[in-house]
């Protein structure tokens, strides 16, 4: 992990260079914000560059930042009974990490890096008194929210039930890169565990999607999609 320290004064004038050309700055967490509101802050923000594989933080881990994404993927884990992990949620590029944490002290799920992935890092206390007296602050917050919450409804209805072939679809969709047919995809058993299915169910899947055309190979992991060939599929 890679961590670079951004003052308030950068962070709210984009004076610094990774700031000032961030794609998302305007739907980071504290875009809302006024000069004053930094003012306030004691802690600065901080940028992380984290690589594949690597843990951002676990299961019960005290809750001391949020994070949102610049950049990459992450995948948010929680545990059955037994040990088995399951992926319980994607995250992408603007997307903010560790909402829970303003109402536990602890993190619910353990976020591992699934393609390198910048983030913002945000002090907690910083973004509690935020909601607390920043109205704006406080909308856009909610907002994030309703999204977290309607993201796990889709997890659960077009990703967790049905068959087999339209889970796949709904997640190759869902992972295509914006404005674009481009899908990166990452390791079978990492699908499997999404779509509560076998690796062997996701392999032949995909193995299928090959063979018929609604995904093409160009690289490793790299694949073109049909994207109205899959949406056919999931409408039928």
């Amino acid at each position: 992990m890679v961590t670079k320290q951004v003052t308030l004064d950068q962070a709210w004038s984009g004076g610094n260079i990774d700031c000032l050309s961030c794609s998302i700055r305007s739907s980071a967490l504290l875009s809302g914000l006024t000069e004053q509101d930094f003012e306030q802050m004691h802690e600065p923000v901080e940028q992380l560059d984290m690589q594949p594989g690597e843990v951002l933080y676990k299961v019960g881990d005290p809750g001391r930042h949020l994070f949102t994404l610049r950049s990459g993927l992450i995948k948010l884990v929680q545990y059955l009974p037994d040990g088995t992990p399951r992926i319980v949620r994607l995250m992408r590029s603007s997307d903010t990490i560790g909402l829970e944490i303003l109402v536990a002290e602890q993190y619910e799920h353990e976020a591992v890096v699934l393609r390198a992935t910048g983030l913002c890092r945000y002090p907690k206390e910083a973004v509690s008194r935020f909601n607390q007296t920043n109205p704006v602050f406080h909308k856009d917050l909610m907002l994030r929210w309703q999204k977290a919450l309607s993201d796990a409804d889709t997890w659960l209805t077009q990703l967790s039930t049905g068959p087999a072939k339209k889970r796949m679809a709904n997640l190759l969709l869902r992972l295509k890169e914006e404005n674009s047919t481009d899908c990166f995809l990452f390791s079978r058993e990492d699908i499997g565990s999404i779509l509560s299915i076998t690796i062997e169910t996701a392999s032949r899947t995909i193995s299928e999607f090959k063979r018929t055309g609604l995904m093409k190979e160009i690289r490793h992991n790299h694949y073109a999609l049909d994207v109205e060939g899959l949406t056919r599929l999931i409408e039928s």
